[in-house]
Protein backbone atom coordinates (compact mmCIF):
# COMPACT_ATOMS: atom_id res chain seq x y z
CA UNK A 1 0.00 0.00 0.00
CA UNK A 2 2.90 2.15 0.82
CA UNK A 3 4.46 1.67 -2.46
CA UNK A 4 0.87 2.09 -4.02
CA UNK A 5 0.27 5.45 -2.26
CA UNK A 6 4.48 6.79 -3.86
CA UNK A 7 3.39 6.14 -7.12
CA UNK A 8 -0.03 7.97 -6.64
CA UNK A 9 0.42 10.97 -4.40
CA UNK A 10 3.18 12.72 -5.70
CA UNK A 11 0.83 13.70 -8.82
CA UNK A 12 -1.81 15.05 -6.53
CA UNK A 13 0.98 17.28 -4.54
CA UNK A 14 1.68 19.11 -7.60
CA UNK A 15 -2.04 19.71 -7.71
CA UNK A 16 -2.65 20.59 -4.52
CA UNK A 17 0.65 23.05 -4.22
CA UNK A 18 -0.81 24.80 -6.87
CA UNK A 19 -4.34 24.53 -5.21
CA UNK A 20 -2.71 26.07 -2.08
CA UNK A 21 -0.68 28.98 -4.24
CA UNK A 22 -4.22 30.50 -5.77
CA UNK A 23 -6.16 29.57 -2.17
CA UNK A 24 -4.07 31.85 -0.33
CA UNK A 25 -2.58 33.92 -3.00
CA UNK A 26 0.79 32.97 -3.31
CA UNK A 27 0.23 33.49 -6.95
CA UNK A 28 -2.03 35.84 -8.49
CA UNK A 29 -5.40 33.98 -9.86
CA UNK A 30 -4.88 35.38 -13.85
CA UNK A 31 -1.22 33.68 -13.49
CA UNK A 32 -2.76 30.51 -13.17
CA UNK A 33 -4.29 30.58 -16.72
CA UNK A 34 -1.12 31.68 -18.09
CA UNK A 35 0.60 28.65 -16.83
CA UNK A 36 -2.09 26.81 -18.21
CA UNK A 37 -1.79 28.37 -21.51
CA UNK A 38 1.61 27.70 -21.55
CA UNK A 39 1.71 24.03 -20.58
CA UNK A 40 -1.48 23.45 -23.24
CA UNK A 41 -0.37 25.63 -26.15
CA UNK A 42 3.69 25.25 -25.59
CA UNK A 43 4.75 22.88 -23.05
CA UNK A 44 2.00 19.92 -23.96
CA UNK A 45 2.63 20.47 -27.59
CA UNK A 46 6.39 20.45 -27.42
CA UNK A 47 5.98 17.06 -25.32
CA UNK A 48 3.60 15.31 -27.86
CA UNK A 49 5.59 15.95 -30.74
CA UNK A 50 8.86 14.79 -29.86
CA UNK A 51 6.97 11.21 -27.90
CA UNK A 52 5.11 10.81 -31.31
CA UNK A 53 7.90 11.51 -33.89
CA UNK A 54 10.23 9.04 -32.23
CA UNK A 55 7.54 6.15 -31.44
CA UNK A 56 7.93 3.21 -33.01
CA UNK A 57 4.34 3.09 -34.68
CA UNK A 58 4.24 -0.81 -35.85
CA UNK A 59 5.05 -1.66 -32.09
CA UNK A 60 2.72 0.65 -30.30
CA UNK A 61 -0.31 1.14 -32.84
CA UNK A 62 -2.23 -1.93 -32.22
CA UNK A 63 -5.70 -1.77 -33.22
CA UNK A 64 -6.36 -3.95 -30.07
CA UNK A 65 -5.13 -1.29 -27.62
CA UNK A 66 -7.04 1.39 -29.39
CA UNK A 67 -9.99 -0.39 -29.29
CA UNK A 68 -9.92 -0.98 -25.78
CA UNK A 69 -9.87 2.25 -24.76
CA UNK A 70 -12.10 3.79 -27.38
CA UNK A 71 -14.73 1.30 -27.26
CA UNK A 72 -15.22 2.50 -23.57
CA UNK A 73 -14.90 6.58 -24.10
CA UNK A 74 -17.81 5.91 -27.34
CA UNK A 75 -19.75 3.80 -24.66
CA UNK A 76 -19.67 6.48 -21.77
CA UNK A 77 -19.98 9.92 -24.41
CA UNK A 78 -23.81 7.58 -25.46
CA UNK A 79 -24.56 6.62 -22.05
CA UNK A 80 -23.78 10.36 -20.58
CA UNK A 81 -25.47 11.97 -23.58
CA UNK A 82 -28.92 9.68 -23.49
CA UNK A 83 -28.48 9.94 -19.44
CA UNK A 84 -28.76 12.92 -19.58
CA UNK A 85 -31.67 13.95 -21.86
CA UNK A 86 -33.79 10.71 -20.15
CA UNK A 87 -33.15 10.70 -16.68
CA UNK A 88 -32.26 14.11 -16.05
CA UNK A 89 -33.98 15.82 -18.49
CA UNK A 90 -31.52 18.15 -19.78
CA UNK A 91 -31.68 19.94 -23.04
CA UNK A 92 -30.27 18.38 -25.95
CA UNK A 93 -27.20 20.74 -26.09
CA UNK A 94 -26.39 20.38 -22.71
CA UNK A 95 -26.69 16.00 -22.89
CA UNK A 96 -23.84 16.35 -25.31
CA UNK A 97 -21.68 18.61 -23.52
CA UNK A 98 -22.51 16.33 -20.53
CA UNK A 99 -21.42 13.44 -22.68
CA UNK A 100 -18.17 14.62 -23.53
CA UNK A 101 -17.36 15.28 -20.23
CA UNK A 102 -17.92 11.67 -19.56
CA UNK A 103 -15.60 10.92 -23.05
CA UNK A 104 -12.69 13.45 -22.42
CA UNK A 105 -10.26 11.83 -19.87
CA UNK A 106 -7.48 13.83 -18.89
CA UNK A 107 -4.75 11.46 -20.23
CA UNK A 108 -2.21 13.77 -20.83
CA UNK A 109 -1.93 15.87 -17.38
CA UNK A 110 -3.17 13.15 -14.88
CA UNK A 111 -2.78 9.49 -17.16
CA UNK A 112 0.85 10.18 -18.47
CA UNK A 113 2.36 11.35 -14.76
CA UNK A 114 0.46 8.20 -12.85
CA UNK A 115 1.45 5.75 -15.56
CA UNK A 116 5.24 6.98 -15.52
CA UNK A 117 5.62 6.86 -11.93
CA UNK A 118 3.97 3.60 -12.04
CA UNK A 119 5.80 1.75 -14.51
CA UNK A 120 8.71 4.35 -15.37
CA UNK A 121 9.37 6.48 -18.30
CA UNK A 122 10.71 4.17 -20.92
CA UNK A 123 6.86 2.00 -20.92
CA UNK A 124 4.54 4.57 -22.03
CA UNK A 125 4.72 3.91 -25.91
CA UNK A 126 1.27 2.47 -25.42
CA UNK A 127 0.47 5.28 -23.45
CA UNK A 128 1.21 7.46 -26.12
CA UNK A 129 -0.30 5.30 -28.59
CA UNK A 130 -3.45 6.53 -26.99
CA UNK A 131 -2.70 10.09 -26.44
CA UNK A 132 -1.90 10.20 -29.85
CA UNK A 133 -5.07 10.01 -31.67
CA UNK A 134 -7.37 11.30 -28.07
CA UNK A 135 -7.65 15.11 -28.63
CA UNK A 136 -8.72 14.50 -32.26
CA UNK A 137 -11.08 11.80 -31.68
CA UNK A 138 -12.90 13.63 -28.75
CA UNK A 139 -12.92 16.65 -30.35
CA UNK A 140 -14.23 14.87 -33.74
CA UNK A 141 -17.09 13.10 -31.89
CA UNK A 142 -18.16 15.89 -29.86
CA UNK A 143 -18.12 19.14 -32.43
CA UNK A 144 -19.87 16.76 -34.73
CA UNK A 145 -22.49 15.88 -32.68
CA UNK A 146 -22.75 19.11 -31.32
CA UNK A 147 -22.89 20.79 -34.49
CA UNK A 148 -25.12 18.12 -36.60
CA UNK A 149 -27.67 18.64 -33.12
CA UNK A 150 -27.73 22.34 -33.86
CA UNK A 151 -27.49 22.61 -37.56
CA UNK A 152 -31.67 23.35 -37.91
CA UNK A 153 -31.12 24.36 -41.70
CA UNK A 154 -27.44 23.88 -42.07
CA UNK A 155 -26.26 21.16 -44.97
CA UNK A 156 -24.10 18.46 -43.43
CA UNK A 157 -21.44 19.20 -45.29
CA UNK A 158 -21.18 22.74 -43.69
CA UNK A 159 -21.49 20.98 -40.47
CA UNK A 160 -18.41 19.58 -40.94
CA UNK A 161 -16.36 22.16 -42.31
CA UNK A 162 -17.39 23.78 -39.03
CA UNK A 163 -15.40 20.31 -37.08
CA UNK A 164 -12.58 20.70 -39.45
CA UNK A 165 -12.14 24.12 -38.71
CA UNK A 166 -12.38 23.53 -34.86
CA UNK A 167 -9.62 20.87 -35.15
CA UNK A 168 -7.39 22.82 -37.49
CA UNK A 169 -7.30 25.56 -34.57
CA UNK A 170 -6.63 22.93 -31.53
CA UNK A 171 -2.81 23.48 -31.22
CA UNK A 172 -2.43 19.41 -29.93
CA UNK A 173 -3.98 18.33 -32.86
CA UNK A 174 -1.45 20.13 -34.47
CA UNK A 175 1.35 18.91 -32.92
CA UNK A 176 -0.14 15.64 -32.93
CA UNK A 177 -0.41 15.69 -36.59
CA UNK A 178 3.49 17.30 -37.18
CA UNK A 179 4.87 14.40 -35.29
CA UNK A 180 3.31 11.76 -37.52
CA UNK A 181 4.28 14.05 -40.62
CA UNK A 182 8.18 13.72 -39.36
CA UNK A 183 7.91 10.31 -38.23
CA UNK A 184 6.58 8.73 -41.61
CA UNK A 185 8.57 10.89 -43.69
CA UNK A 186 11.48 10.07 -41.62
CA UNK A 187 13.10 13.59 -41.77
CA UNK A 188 14.73 14.99 -38.61
CA UNK A 189 14.78 18.05 -37.50
CA UNK A 190 18.45 19.91 -36.29
CA UNK A 191 19.82 18.32 -33.10
CA UNK A 192 19.80 21.76 -31.27
CA UNK A 193 16.13 22.25 -32.00
CA UNK A 194 15.08 18.66 -31.09
CA UNK A 195 17.11 18.95 -27.73
CA UNK A 196 15.31 22.52 -27.15
CA UNK A 197 11.93 21.00 -27.50
CA UNK A 198 12.88 18.13 -25.37
CA UNK A 199 13.59 20.98 -22.82
CA UNK A 200 10.63 22.39 -23.32
CA UNK A 201 8.76 19.19 -22.59
CA UNK A 202 10.06 17.81 -19.55
CA UNK A 203 8.37 21.46 -17.96
CA UNK A 204 4.81 19.89 -19.55
CA UNK A 205 3.57 17.58 -16.64
CA UNK A 206 4.85 19.20 -13.94
CA UNK A 207 3.09 22.63 -14.98
CA UNK A 208 0.34 21.41 -16.29
CA UNK A 209 -0.33 19.26 -13.08
CA UNK A 210 0.59 23.24 -10.62
CA UNK A 211 -1.44 24.84 -13.06
CA UNK A 212 -4.39 22.43 -12.72
CA UNK A 213 -4.36 22.77 -9.14
CA UNK A 214 -4.87 26.24 -9.57
CA UNK A 215 -7.13 26.52 -12.03
CA UNK A 216 -10.06 23.80 -9.91
CA UNK A 217 -9.73 26.33 -7.31
CA UNK A 218 -11.94 28.77 -9.06
CA UNK A 219 -14.21 25.82 -9.57
CA UNK A 220 -17.09 25.64 -7.10
CA UNK A 221 -18.93 23.07 -6.09
CA UNK A 222 -22.55 23.91 -6.79
CA UNK A 223 -25.58 22.12 -7.70
CA UNK A 224 -26.10 19.07 -10.11
CA UNK A 225 -24.62 16.99 -8.01
CA UNK A 226 -26.51 13.66 -9.29
CA UNK A 227 -25.19 14.73 -12.43
CA UNK A 228 -21.97 15.38 -11.45
CA UNK A 229 -21.93 11.72 -9.56
CA UNK A 230 -23.25 10.42 -12.76
CA UNK A 231 -20.57 12.24 -14.99
CA UNK A 232 -17.67 10.74 -12.23
CA UNK A 233 -19.11 7.14 -12.35
CA UNK A 234 -18.84 7.10 -15.67
CA UNK A 235 -15.25 8.40 -16.33
CA UNK A 236 -13.82 6.43 -13.09
CA UNK A 237 -15.67 3.49 -12.83
CA UNK A 238 -18.23 2.18 -16.30
CA UNK A 239 -14.72 3.34 -19.15
CA UNK A 240 -11.91 1.59 -16.97
CA UNK A 241 -14.26 -1.55 -16.65
CA UNK A 242 -14.69 -1.37 -20.65
CA UNK A 243 -11.18 -1.27 -21.07
CA UNK A 244 -10.24 -3.81 -18.79
CA UNK A 245 -12.83 -6.03 -20.27
CA UNK A 246 -12.09 -5.66 -24.16
CA UNK A 247 -8.55 -6.02 -23.62
CA UNK A 248 -8.68 -8.77 -21.31
CA UNK A 249 -11.33 -10.20 -24.58
CA UNK A 250 -8.63 -9.02 -27.27
CA UNK A 251 -6.03 -10.88 -25.36
CA UNK A 252 -3.70 -7.38 -24.55
CA UNK A 253 -0.46 -7.58 -23.25
CA UNK A 254 -0.16 -6.77 -19.46
CA UNK A 255 2.22 -3.28 -20.45
CA UNK A 256 -1.15 -2.26 -23.00
CA UNK A 257 -4.03 -3.48 -20.60
CA UNK A 258 -2.51 -1.20 -18.04
CA UNK A 259 -1.79 1.76 -20.52
CA UNK A 260 -5.49 1.32 -21.64
CA UNK A 261 -6.72 1.34 -18.22
CA UNK A 262 -4.65 3.43 -16.32
CA UNK A 263 -5.43 6.18 -19.40
CA UNK A 264 -8.65 5.18 -18.68
CA UNK A 265 -9.27 5.22 -14.86
CA UNK A 266 -8.62 9.18 -14.26
CA UNK A 267 -11.12 12.01 -13.98
CA UNK A 268 -12.56 14.40 -17.17
CA UNK A 269 -9.79 16.93 -18.49
CA UNK A 270 -10.22 20.38 -18.04
CA UNK A 271 -10.83 20.44 -22.31
CA UNK A 272 -14.22 19.35 -21.08
CA UNK A 273 -14.66 22.87 -19.45
CA UNK A 274 -13.66 24.20 -22.77
CA UNK A 275 -15.84 22.49 -24.79
CA UNK A 276 -18.73 23.29 -22.24
CA UNK A 277 -17.72 26.97 -22.28
CA UNK A 278 -17.45 26.91 -26.57
CA UNK A 279 -21.21 26.16 -26.94
CA UNK A 280 -22.28 28.04 -23.61
CA UNK A 281 -23.86 24.85 -22.24
CA UNK A 282 -24.03 22.60 -18.80
CA UNK A 283 -20.61 24.53 -17.85
CA UNK A 284 -21.36 24.11 -13.77
CA UNK A 285 -21.61 20.24 -14.62
CA UNK A 286 -17.98 20.37 -16.45
CA UNK A 287 -16.38 22.54 -13.93
CA UNK A 288 -17.71 20.18 -10.98
CA UNK A 289 -16.88 17.08 -12.70
CA UNK A 290 -13.47 17.79 -13.56
CA UNK A 291 -12.91 19.26 -9.69
CA UNK A 292 -13.90 16.15 -7.86
CA UNK A 293 -13.57 13.89 -10.31
CA UNK A 294 -9.67 14.92 -9.76
CA UNK A 295 -9.91 14.49 -6.33
CA UNK A 296 -11.89 10.74 -6.66
CA UNK A 297 -9.04 9.61 -8.84
CA UNK A 298 -6.81 9.70 -5.79
CA UNK A 299 -8.80 6.77 -4.83
CA UNK A 300 -9.57 5.21 -8.01
CA UNK A 301 -6.60 5.16 -9.75
CA UNK A 302 -5.21 3.70 -6.64
CA UNK A 303 -7.76 0.82 -7.17
CA UNK A 304 -7.44 0.02 -10.55
CA UNK A 305 -3.03 -0.35 -9.91
CA UNK A 306 -4.07 -2.61 -7.13
CA UNK A 307 -6.20 -4.64 -9.58
CA UNK A 308 -3.85 -4.37 -12.41
CA UNK A 309 -0.59 -5.44 -10.05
Amino acid sequence: MQELFNVVLPVFVIIGMGYVANWRRFLDDFLFDGLMKFAQQFAVPCLLFVAISTLDLNASFRPSLLISFYSGALVCFVIGTLGAKTIFGRSTEDSIAIGFCALFSNTVMLGLPIAERAYGVDNLSANFAIVAIHSLFCYLLGISVMELSRARGKSVVSAFQTVAQGLMRNVLVLAILAGFVMNLSGLQLPSPIMDGLSLLARSALPVALFAIGGVLYRYKPEGDSRVIAFVCTLSLVVHPTIALAVGTLLELSQANLRAAVIMASVAPGVNTYLFASLYGRAMRVAASSVLFGTLLSILSVSVWLVILS
